[in-house]
């Protein structure tokens, strides 16, 4: 009784070109599959660094002045989201107006191939060269394999291709897929100082304090008296001169009344 074991390999990390036998392998009892996971070494792929300033805060949203001079605005930032400011943790909900903030983003990609081992075993039943083969399986049915172009086989240590199978051969056929990944991991890191205390002024220096205005009276109180000396004594004294002079021509007209009575 002879033994025929086939393995494919799918190697192709740049275009996934299939090199792997093309077996349409039905996921049943009788076809045992393994998995495992090769990571390579993580590199690094990019480290961004940005820093900024806060200038303004509403709710959960919050507006940064970058470096360059741009306004960058950020809504519904959620309270998960932290910087570390002299050590203790603070989120949208303690910031602070002037607070200085700087952010840095660390890319690393880690390369993983995942390979997948399936395993069929049955006898030959029927064999197309070089497109197909039909097994009957442990369990008694017949299935349909489609063999890609340039598979080769052991038979007997010796390796043969699909036109060295024959009927009746216990048949062991193995489909080896290798896949690469990437697997992408970024970590944030913020940081940030909280906003400089107003300076205290300086031994000596001038502190301005503003005048406070003289409240007016109440509605109420009396009204003064003394009315303001804005009127001029000159009229009263025209008046007077009047007088005078009126009284003057009346004294003359009656001495002259007086003197003509006299004579005659």
């Amino acid at each position: 009784m002879l033994t025929v074991a086939s393995q494919t390999i799918l190697r192709n990390l740049l275009n996934g070109a299939v090199l792997a036998i093309a077996f349409s392998l039905p996921l049943a009892a009788q076809v045992q599959t393994s998995t495992t996971v090769t990571r390579g070494t993580p590199r690094t792929k990019s480290i961004t660094v940005e820093h900024g300033e806060i200038v303004a805060i509403s709710g959960n949203s919050v507006v940064i002045k970058m470096d360059d001079g741009t306004l960058k605005e950020f809504d519904n930032v959620p309270e998960s989201t932290t910087f570390m400011v002299d050590g203790q943790p603070v989120n949208i909900k303690t910031a602070k107006v002037g607070m200085k903030l700087e952010k840095q983003t660390v890319t690393t990609t880690t390369p993983k191939v995942v390979t997948t081992v399936e395993t069929v075993t049955g006898k030959v039943s029927y064999v197309s060269p070089p497109n197909s083969v039909i097994l009957t399986l442990e369990n008694g049915q017949n299935q349909e394999f489609k063999i890609p172009q340039g598979q080769k086989f052991m038979v007997d240590g010796k390796e043969t291709d699909a036109w060295g199978l024959k009927k009746g051969m216990n048949v062991t056929a193995t489909r080896v897929t290798e896949v690469p990944e990437a697997v992408l991991a970024v970590q944030v890191q913020r940081t940030g100082s909280a906003p400089p205390a107003p300076a205290a002024p300086q031994p000596g220096q001038p502190i301005l304090v503003a005048a406070v205005p003289t409240a007016a009276p109440a509605a109420g109180e009396p009204a003064p008296t003394a009315l303001p000396k804005t009127a001029s004594y000159m009229p009263l004294i025209g008046v007077l001169g009047a007088l005078f002079c009126a009284l003057s021509l009346l004294v003359m007209a009656v001495r002259t009344i007086s003197s003509r009575s006299t004579v005659s």
